[in-house]
């Protein structure tokens, strides 16, 4: 009776205006509780673009089990193609991780009040938005009351990762799911100037209806950092207090340990890598924003606090659309000048320092209590309320960087890496001419491969040493130049130190493997020559024979030691196959 009643009271008077049944959402006729299935969700999209000349919807990919992919073009003046687009680009992608599902249920409320309700219709005057209404649709078919454990709602949520397992904010810049492969291509095609991705978190429990994460450290553009530290920052926390919604960076608490929820030692932001959707923003020099609603708070509440995150970014792109192009014309240019033209090192990881500001952190007290099960203390949460002022570590230093070089070679076996970097929008050459450059080449000392896969990959860490040569490039081999726009993300990618390479990702694993071997009866006579003809060489073995007790009483390694320097030897071992480009000969 009273879903019933609630059903006729929006049918009757949404907001004091009659509106037609089929625009009620499944959130609102479950009394806000719950989340229509995919398929219905789609067809709620659908009526929008049926029926409104600014609204176009169109598949942009396909799951591993069939589902269609469909993003929403929303333009006032009806212009759908990405080359003739003349106003900044908002990006909304939703459901990622489904379960996670608020910004679905959001986009739906904000498109009606926008299109039936005719309310803030200003907010998309000088805005072209994009709108991927669920991207993990497997995912959010593999629905339950069971999916996750930490949530308040909805009564049905989908999964975390997809049907291949993949966790897609794990994927920007792998990309081995199909769906974002999408993405990405989707994402280069239309090069937004803000990315928002909405999420719920895991973890600690306070007062915040939502947190959010948005790169300010050396990881995006200095342009870009000064924005959001001087100008958006406080906006949209205020304006969200305003509407009604606690709002506070997406933080972790200092301690060390996993199940402290202790916040007096302090708390910390983390900088994010281009694996994660609001660090991919900021190495394609984008404004990514990363939406986290609170797991315990009621689905109503998040879901409109998403709502109001959408509409305070599209107010302030609105109201100043040239700020934006401009604001991104500018990252991408300082780019180029940064590290290509001035040849600054690219940072690759970070630290916290040991400076800190004041935050008045808004928590729970907390509840100590015996465990029978665990046979521990364990710590929950009281509803007893606090505010506290703790420390704030919200300073990064650098504590790896990479130089940049001119460019890269990729051999044309490699072809498949070739065809992510593209789907990033990188600009890559064939080579139709050979040519010689002046080039440094890695070699790996060390290599260690992770025991468990992560991400359906066995990653690899490893040291290396460089060295000056030089190289001809052969007919079919890949150039691509450091002088564009996407020289941080190409370096990101292509350098084995970084977290988020190729490399360390896993693709190259096969290059730690050696495939040829000798037998002894075939070395001892080579190696017998070899040390009676080469005077460095037998001193460099006497000297291992001196000092090296295993090397000495192992024949193999003896034996190895002159076969790893002889002709027979693979020169590809532990040799990484892209090319550091200095110049051209």
């Amino acid at each position: 009776m009273k879903t019933f009643l609630l059903i006729f009271v929006l049918t009757a008077s949404l907001y004091g205006e009659p509106i037609d049944s089929k625009w009620i959402t499944e959130f609102e006729k479950s009394n806000f509780l719950n989340t229509a299935d995919y398929e219905n969700s789609i067809k709620y999209f659908e009526q929008f673009a049926d029926q409104f000349d600014e609204i176009e919807m169109r598949e942009f990919g396909v799951s591993p089990q069939g589902r269609k992919l469909f993003y929403l073009i929303i333009d006032k003046e009806g212009d759908f193609d990405p080359k003739n687009r003349t106003k900044p680009v908002v990006f909304i992608e939703n459901g990622i991780h489904s379960g996670e599902i608020e910004g679905k249920d959001a986009c739906k409320l904000l498109l009606r009040e926008i299109f039936i309700e005719e309310k803030n219709k200003h907010l998309l005057d000088n805005v072209t938005l994009i709108i991927v209404p669920v991207l993990n649709v497997d995912g959010h078919e593999r629905k339950s009351k069971y999916s996750r454990i930490n949530q308040n709602g909805p009564e049905e949520m989908g999964w975390r990762t997809t049907a291949q397992n993949y966790n897609l904010n794990r994927d920007f810049t792998k990309a081995d799911a199909p769906e974002m492969k999408a993405l990405l291509k989707l994402f280069s095609t239309w090069k937004p100037e803000i990315f928002i991705d909405s999420h719920t978190t895991n973890g600690l429990d306070y007062q915040y209806v939502m947190t959010y994460g948005i790169e300010k450290y050396q990881n995006t553009r200095k342009v870009i950092a000064d924005w959001v530290k001087n100008d958006f920052i406080k906006l949209f926390e205020s304006e969200m207090a305003e509407r009604g919604f606690l709002t506070a960076p997406y933080f972790s608490y200092l301690s060390k340990d996993y199940y402290s929820t202790n916040p007096l030692e302090g708390v910390t932001e983390w900088v994010s890598t281009p694996r994660f959707s609001h660090g991919y923003a900021a190495y394609q020099n984008r404004i990514g924003l990363l939406l986290e609603t609170h797991m315990l708070k009621p689905y109503k509440d998040r879901v409109f606090a998403t709502k109001a995150a959408y509409e305070i970014v599209l107010k302030l792109v609105n109201a100043n659309p040239n700020k934006f192009t401009d604001l991104i014309k500018q990252a991408d240019q300082e780019a180029v000048n940064d590290y290509f033209i001035n040849k600054k090192y690219i940072p690759l990881t970070f630290a916290s320092t040991d400076n800190y500001e004041d935050f008045l952190f808004k928590g729970y007290e907390l509840k100590i209590y015996n465990s029978d099960i665990t046979g521990t203390e364990l710590t929950t949460y009281s509803d007893e309320k606090f505010e506290l002022p703790i420390k704030y570590f919200n300073e990064k230093k650098v504590t790896d960087s990479i130089s940049v070089p001119a460019g890269y070679i990729i051999p044309k076996e490699w072809t498949h890496i070739v065809d992510i970097l593209k789907l990033h929008g990188i600009m890559i050459e064939e080579i139709e001419n050979a040519k010689k450059y002046v080039v440094e080449r890695y070699r790996f000392t060390e290599v260690e491969l992770s025991k468990n896969s992560f991400e359906g990959r066995q990653t690899a860490k490893t040291k290396y040493e460089s060295s000056m040569d030089t190289a001809k490039s052969k007919v079919g081999d890949y150039f691509i130049s450091t002088n564009q726009r996407l020289v941080p993300l190409i370096v990101f990618l292509l350098e084995p130190k970084s977290p988020d390479s190729f490399l360390s990702w896993g693709f190259f694993n096969q290059i730690f493997e050696r495939k040829e071997y000798f037998e002894f009866y075939s070395m001892e006579p080579i190696a017998k020559n070899m040390f009676e003809t080469n005077e460095e060489l037998r001193n460099e073995f006497l000297m291992k024979l001196e000092n090296e007790e295993e090397f000495r009483k192992s024949a193999y390694a003896r034996l190895n030691f002159f076969y790893e320097r002889s002709p027979y030897f693979d020169e590809k071992y532990k040799i990484y196959p892209i090319l550091r480009i200095i110049n051209e000969l």
